[in-house]
């Protein structure tokens, strides 16, 4: 895979247009505005989020679990990462982790997600 060069958004002003513009357009707003306020919170490289299953972040009741433990992709190093700063936007995705339109039983992939964040950028 191509490496994607990412950097930090350090303006209040375009953080929240960042958010506004994921959330209100496209067909999948709720679904790309939780995944990069997941990332902005646990600080979770893309292709971790991408990994993450529901009974990653609910317990059976669905209810949200107080931390995630994942393996990191690219380093194998073990990550306990706090939840509580997104629980509010969990709830209000609850149907996912993180599936993909065109294809329901899968997740959207890293690709996809870049090309959503590039799509923002150019709006």
């Amino acid at each position: 895979m191509v490496q994607q060069l990412v950097l930090p958004i350090k303006d209040s002003n375009v953080l929240k247009s960042v958010q506004e513009t994921l959330l209100d357009s496209f067909r999948a707003g709720r679904r790309n505005y939780t995944i990069f306020k997941l990332g902005k919170a646990t600080l979770l490289r893309v292709s971790d989020l991408m990994q993450l299953k529901k009974a990653d972040v609910f317990n059976a009741d669905g209810t949200i679990k107080q931390n995630t433990f994942i393996h990191d992709q690219k380093t194998g190093k073990a990550n306990t990462r706090y939840l509580k700063p997104v629980h509010a936007d969990l709830l209000a995705y609850y149907d996912w982790l993180f599936h993909s339109i065109q294809h329901p039983e899968g997740h959207i992939t890293e690709k996809q997600f870049y090309k959503v964040m590039a799509k923002v950028g150019d709006l």
